[in-house]
């Protein structure tokens, strides 16, 4: 059986300890990204909805590299939208520049009511190279 590896970013920021997750686990090949919100370093939200997906975006190729991948390792992703009717042009914009080529990665997104104070969460799970 292998054993899971917690994974962190440089700078690891105030909503991992405060609400006691890992940024991501390693199990052998395969990476788990929890979601990633577009938090400050402080764990505040970002309050304009575009740069909170796109500060998202950017906490989780953080949580990426610290595992040595990016997000072209990308297999699977799932996201969280509280207005997704609202929310849908800036997120595909957004998206379409990250995820770029094909092969794209597969697709979930939910809509919700609640998200700690945040509009947006994506979380992910990657292959390692």
């Amino acid at each position: 059986m292998t054993k899971r590896e917690a994974i962190f970013p440089e700078g690891r920021h105030a909503l991992y300890e405060e609400h006691g997750y890992s940024a991501a686990v390693r199990s052998g090949e395969l990476l788990f990204v929890s979601g990633q919100v577009g938090s400050r370093e402080d764990g505040s939200p970002e309050p304009d909805f575009e740069a909170q997906v796109r500060l998202a975006f950017s906490n989780l190729i953080a949580v990426l590299k610290a595992a040595g991948a990016t997000l072209d390792d990308v297999i699977d992703v799932t996201t969280f939208h509280t207005d997704p009717k609202a929310q849908f042009d800036t997120v595909m914009k957004v998206k379409s520049e990250m995820f770029a080529e094909k092969p794209y990665p597969t697709w979930t997104a939910v809509g919700i009511n609640w998200l700690a104070g945040f509009d947006f969460e994506i979380k992910v799970i990657a292959r390692i190279p």
